[in-house]
C-alpha cells in the first residue's frame, strides 16, 4: 500500500511538472548593459538649432532624448528585471537627458569633464553595449549633422579603419570585450555602425541635406526601439554580437581642417606629421589612444 502511494505521488509530481508553465528564461538571469546616448540621432529632431543649449526647440528635443532612453530601458527591464544598467549622457555638455523623467532602477552619468566622455563608466564587467541618437561620422554626405568629435575633424583611422564617435566609441568598448548590440541614429548612422559592429540598429530620420531631416514620428522610433532592444537581447543571449576588436598598439590618424592644427599638435611627444592636415600618433592601447583623441577634439574645438 505505501509502495502504491509513493508511486501515485511521484507520478503526481512528475505530472504537475510537466504542466506548469516554464519561467522565462530572461527572468532567471541577470544582465549589465552600458547606454550611451547622444542627440543628434534622436527621432524627431531635424534641425541644428534643437541640439543646442539655448537653441529653438531643445527642451522638446531633451524631451524626446528622455523618452528614448526610457523605451530601451523598459524593454529591457521588460524582458530582464534585474538588468544593472548605466546610462552616459554624451552630447555636447553632458546634461540634457532629464534625469528626473528616467526611470528610477538605472544609474545615470552627467556632466562633460570626463575623461572617458561618451564611454565614462564602461569596463568590462559589461555585457553589452547600446548606443542611442547616434550621428555618421565626419564627410559622410548621407549623414545628418555628420561630425566626428568636432567641426574642426574632417577623418579619423583607427589601425587603419576609418570611424566616427559611434566607431570609436565601440573600438573601446571592443577593447573590454563588450560588443554594441544596438545602434541607433539617421539612416547614415545605422548603415554605417551596422556594417561596421554587426549591430542591430534603428533608424529614426534620413537627411534631406547635411543640416534637415526627413523624420520619423517619435512614437513610431519608440515602438522601433522597444521590438530591437528585445531582438538585441535575444541576439545577445545567444553570444550573436562579436566585440569590435582593433588590437594593440593603435595607429591614429587624424586629419583636419587647418593647417595650424596640425602644426600644433607636432609639441606633443610622439606625434607625426603626415601632411598638411594630418596627424599620426602610435598609442600602446585603446584606452591611451581614446584619451589622447578626446584631447586633441578638445585643442581642435578651443
Amino acid at each position: 500500500m505505501k509502495l502504491h502511494s509513493l508511486v501515485l505521488k511521484a507520478c503526481l509530481f512528475t505530472l504537475c511538472a510537466c504542466l506548469a508553465p516554464p519561467a522565462p528564461a530572461d527572468s532567471q538571469e541577470s544582465i549589465k548593459l552600458f547606454i550611451s546616448v547622444d542627440l543628434e540621432g534622436i527621432g524627431g529632431v531635424g534641425s541644428p538649432l534643437m541640439t543646442s543649449s539655448g537653441g529653438k526647440d531643445y527642451g522638446t528635443s531633451r524631451q524626446y532624448m528622455t523618452q528614448e532612453v526610457n523605451a530601451v530601458v523598459a524593454a529591457i527591464f521588460e524582458r530582464i528585471p534585474s538588468a544593472d544598467i548605466l546610462v552616459n549622457d554624451s552630447h555636447g555638455d553632458h546634461q540634457n537627458v532629464l534625469h528626473g523623467e528616467l526611470d528610477p532602477r538605472i544609474s545615470y552619468i552627467q556632466g562633460s569633464i570626463k575623461p572617458l566622455g561618451m564611454v565614462q563608466g564602461l569596463d568590462s564587467s559589461f555585457d553589452g553595449a547600446i548606443f542611442i541618437g547616434y550621428h555618421a561620422k565626419a564627410g559622410d554626405p548621407d549623414g545628418f549633422l555628420a561630425h566626428t568629435g568636432s567641426g574642426s575633424v574632417k577623418g579619423l583611422w583607427l589601425n587603419d579603419v576609418e570611424v566616427g564617435e559611434g566607431g570609436m566609441n565601440a573600438a573601446f568598448a571592443g577593447s573590454l570585450g563588450v560588443p554594441v548590440i544596438l545602434v541607433s541614429g539617421d539612416s547614415a548612422a545605422a548603415a554605417e555602425l551596422g556594417q561596421l559592429l554587426g549591430s542591430e540598429t534603428v533608424t529614426t530620420k534620413t537627411a534631406e541635406t547635411p543640416s534637415s531631416a526627413r523624420l520619423r514620428h517619435p512614437d513610431v522610433v519608440r515602438t522601433m526601439l522597444r521590438e530591437m532592444t528585445g531582438v538585441a537581447l535575444d541576439r545577445l543571449s545567444s553570444n550573436g554580437f562579436s566585440p569590435l576588436e582593433l588590437g594593440s598598439p593603435v595607429e591614429i590618424k587624424m586629419r583636419f581642417t587647418s593647417t595650424t592644427h596640425v602644426d600644433v599638435l607636432q609639441s606633443i611627444p610622439g606625434m607625426s606629421k603626415v601632411d598638411g592636415y594630418t596627424v599620426r600618433y602610435m598609442a600602446r592601447s585603446m584606452d591611451e589612444a581614446y584619451r589622447l583623441i578626446r584631447l586633441m577634439y578638445r585643442f581642435v574645438s578651443a
